[in-house]
């Protein structure tokens, strides 16, 4: 297990999941994954896209936030609001009445206990979507094959989140098993909520209720005041439940390894296997190979680049814009192909004139061209960004160029998820934090740049393989103040080839080589 849990975090625990005996982490702006091949990195970034596709997704918030809770308690109205919901429905009245007048930066209030069950059912309830959705992402027929082997009471999956003074708020157990899966979830009796409603028209509803509740006790209006308690309590149920699972609200973008070779691909391969993605449940044969559920949804946004930006944020566009620049050396351009209907990409050099197929520039700008795309179309501050070796096919300086601008979009507000097996990666974000502790205006004057992140925005876990049991565990790297680097195995790397490379050059020397 990790160290001591941070405080506010919401933590991820796992056992015989994939190829992972244990591991406890807490997902943070900026969360690194570091080790062998085959140790579980993957597989753990795979299970956060996942839980954050089902938890951001329509099966657990539905579509309308004012509006669909109703159905649930419609057939309750008719009864009284218990005693004790209505005491506590009146106090959360009041204070998002007060916050029509005031505009305090966050305020909390208890959470009633008919809204803490309420979420507690309707998380239940769909436990099973849950499940599909992780099946799916994995491009497997059934959860039982995410099970650890020799593991013999099946794989779990842990969710807690912990409030500001380290107390938890909610627990999400999934227990996968070869027979069935079981899912449940725990809310705190003593949890609260943010109470920072929206000026939008459902933060304006929910205030327009809080009155009309308020004011029903004065006319002694009891059926209004019941039929509003209800009211108020659903809507109540529909705006606490997302900070009941955050992060994992936020919908994610997953850009697998290899991105190189699927874009440049991508029209050959996407007509014929999206429709083989495997989804949870009965699936009916695949006529062709399948693909994962993660690769299917990169392709199907791959298609959908060629529309144009909506509202993208200036920020995060100007971190895809200096990567062009920075990393690149030119510029990505997506084009509508009239002839076939798909969207065709090309790179532009400095300088040049014409523009080449992306199939026609190097690994490099394949490998790091739709993360420019993604920021530049798709990617919004909130989202989560998961890229698989952001390395690959990168020269050294090219990798601690990117890694800072994957650094400037966290400042950006874009929460991101990395799995490296590079030195230089770390070394950068290493010096990303190190650069915290020094005064803005001498950043760039010190160290040669100015992006830099709080210890507690970054999180560093080493995937080490085990030979009984047979499987990995996963620790946290702390940043070693002394060296002010993360401590990994590759010293060990490089010493090992140094002595080597000394043993071979001390024979020839010596005149023994023969």
């Amino acid at each position: 297990m990790s160290g001591l849990a941070r405080r506010g975090a919401t933590e991820l625990e796992v056992e015989d999941f994939g190829p992972i005996v244990e591991a406890r982490i807490d997902l943070r702006p900026l969360t690194v994954f570091v080790g062998p091949s085959n140790t579980g990195k993957s597989c753990l970034a795979l299970l956060i896209y996942a839980l954050h596709r089902y938890f951001s997704g329509t099966a657990i918030f539905g579509s309308h936030r004012a509006s669909r809770w109703y159905r649930r308690f419609r057939d309750d109205r008719e009864e009284s609001v218990p005693e004790e919901t209505m005491e506590a429905l009146v106090e959360a009245a009041g204070r998002i009445s007060e916050k029509r007048k005031r505009s305090e930066t966050e305020e909390r209030m208890a959470l009633p206990p008919l809204v803490a069950e309420e979420m507690r059912s309707a998380i239940d309830a769909k436990g099973e979507q849950l499940v599909s959705e992780i099946v799916r992402c994995f491009g497997i027929r059934e959860a039982g094959g995410l099970i650890r082997k020799a593991a013999n009471n099946g794989a779990r999956i842990g969710l807690r989140r912990r409030s500001s003074n380290d107390s938890i708020l909610f627990e999400h157990a999934l227990a996968i098993r070869a027979s069935g899966q079981e899912f449940e979830t725990d809310i705190s009796s003593g949890a609260s909520i943010r109470i920072d409603v929206e000026h939008d028209s459902d933060g304006d509803y929910m205030r327009d209720v809080a009155e009309d509740l308020i004011s029903s006790f004065d006319r002694r209006d009891e059926d209004d005041k019941n039929y509003l308690g209800w009211e108020l309590a659903a809507l109540l149920t529909s705006y606490a439940l997302p900070q009941f699972v955050e992060p994992l609200n936020l919908p994610a973008f997953y850009l697998p390894a290899d991105r190189a070779g699927v874009v440049d691909t991508h029209r050959v391969i996407t007509g014929g296997l999206i429709g083989n993605a495997p989804v949870g449940g009965a699936h009916t044969a695949a006529l062709g190979p399948m693909l994962t559920g993660s690769l299917a949804d990169f392709l199907q946004q791959l298609l959908e680049l060629d529309r144009p930006p909506n509202g993208q944020s200036t920020l995060v566009r100007e971190v895809g814009a200096q990567i062009e620049s920075a990393v690149l050396g030119g510029s990505v351009h997506v084009e509508t192909s009239e002839l076939i209907g798909f969207p065709h990409f090309t790179y532009q050099p400095e300088g040049w004139k014409d523009r080449l197929p992306l199939m026609n520039a190097s690994s490099m700008v394949s490998e790091i061209a739709p993360v420019v795309l993604y920021l530049r179309h798709l990617v919004q501050p909130g989202n989560v960004l998961i890229v698989e070796e952001p390395e690959s096919h990168l020269h050294p300086a090219a990798q601690v160029e990117f890694t800072r601008q994957l650094s400037a979009l966290v400042r950006a507000g874009v929460r991101v998820i990395v799995t490296t097996h590079s030195e230089w990666v770390l070394q950068e974000l290493a010096n990303t934090v190190q650069r915290s502790a020094l005064p803005a205006p001498r950043r760039k004057e010190v160290s040669g740049a100015e992006v830099a992140l709080r210890p507690d925005e970054v999180g560093a876990w080493l995937f080490k393989s085990m030979c009984d049991p047979k499987g990995s565990t996963v620790e946290e790297m702390k940043l070693d103040e002394e060296i002010g680097l993360y401590p990994t195995d590759y010293d060990a790397v490089s010493e090992s080839l140094y002595d080597e490379n000394v043993r071979i050059f001390n024979r020839i020397q010596d005149g023994k080589a023969g």
